[in-house]
């Protein structure tokens, strides 16, 4: 009987393992940190996306109950909340072009 040699084969995700190591020593952010960081930065731009969101819904339901005067409001509100979105992010990318000139 001839031993059988038994190589040690490297996980498959060690290049993941590697990957994520040296982002950390070089300082790079997660998705996650980069988020948070953003929301920070503009928190006007998640609140714009959320009323639009609620607004779209709530009309989308009141559409389907009948309701067509509080569906003609709530799809105006959500013209309004995505109005209010676009000029937040304007206003954010503009405040943040001139801190960084």
């Amino acid at each position: 009987m001839t031993p059988e040699r038994v190589e040690e084969e490297p996980l498959e995700l060690d290049w993941l393992q590697l990957h994520n190591e040296m982002n950390r020593a070089a300082g790079v952010e997660t998705t996650k940190e980069k988020l948070f960081r953003k929301i920070k930065e503009n928190p006007f731009v998640p609140i714009g996306c959320l009323a639009t969101t609620m607004a779209l819904c709530y009309g989308l339901v009141s559409f389907k109950r009948g309701d067509t005067k509080m569906s003609q409001y709530m799809m105006r509100s959500r013209v309004a909340a995505q109005g209010f979105t676009v000029v937040a992010l304007v206003a954010g990318l503009g405040l943040t072009a001139m801190k960084n000139p």
